[in-house]
């Protein structure tokens, strides 16, 4: 959407609060009308950063998720609900996203991203917003946001804990996910099924996940770009470290 095409008084009303800020205003609501995101996983970061992402007027969001609503989910992925138990998690999350903002154009797609079928699932997307739960649909994700030069805002969750970062690492100077977490691979016994989680960590770092989507979208403050965000609900602190590129990477060194 451009300026050619004036918000309606609807939309006026309803993202006010968004047209009021100097740093986003009208020209940048029309941007996130016009943006495209994917989220990988519609479970406990996926839940808290859909809602946000619909709610702020992204223009088209792309849910991939093959796994159904289960009732030990509902502790924490609360985009879902007790009678969507059996329900494929991306057709639920849909249903629940049109019902917030009927305006928002969702894809909801019921399948497990891989190697074969990453690109074809993530390419023509602004932004990707990675909450998967193992090592090697992160690997497959970031190696195609590389590929295709897309932002990925990935996060992820502990127990009580949880962290956050943008990758941008087909760009010179910075990393790419690979650099923070080299060729890490899942450990047998280390689910949240195993360890657990409080579930208002999985919200308040899910809507973390969609602050830096906005903003990687349409730029204000400063990014997570080149930076690991912390936070441990223990402590009830936050703490962030530079992450350089590193030089001899594999997957985003100059070639």
């Amino acid at each position: 959407m451009t300026d050619a095409h004036p918000l309606t008084d609807q939309q006026l009303e309803r993202y006010a609060r968004h047209i009021v800020l100097k740093e986003i205003g009208g020209a940048g609501q029309r941007r996130l009308f016009a943006s495209r995101v994917a989220v990988i996983g519609a479970g406990g970061l996926g839940s808290p950063c859909l809602q946000y992402l619909a709610a702020a007027g992204i223009g088209r969001l792309t849910i991939i998720d093959d796994d159904t609503v289960d009732l030990s989910n509902l502790q924490r992925q609360v985009l879902h609900g007790t009678a969507d138990i059996g329900v494929a998690k991306a057709g639920s999350a849909k249903a629940a996203l049109k019902a917030l903002n009927p305006e928002a154009r969702v894809d909801a797609v019921r399948e497990r991203l891989t190697a074969d079928n990453a690109e074809e699932l993530l390419a023509n997307h602004d932004v990707i917003a990675d909450g998967s739960d193992s090592f090697a649909t992160r690997a497959v994700v970031a190696d195609i946001s590389n590929r295709l030069r897309i932002p990925l805002v990935s996060a992820a969750l502990g127990p009580y804990e949880g962290q956050l970062s943008t990758f941008r690492g087909w760009e010179a100077d910075q990393p790419c996910w690979f650099c923070f977490a080299g060729e890490a691979t899942d450990v047998p016994g280390r689910s949240c099924a195993d360890v657990g989680i409080l579930g208002a960590v999985a919200g308040i770092v899910g809507s973390m996940q969609a602050l830096e989507v906005i903003r990687a979208l349409v730029p204000f403050g400063t990014p997570l770009n080149g930076r690991i965000l912390f936070y441990d609900a223990l402590s009830q602190r936050m703490r962030d470290i530079r992450l350089p590129k590193d030089p001899e990477c594999p997957r985003c060194r100059p070639r």
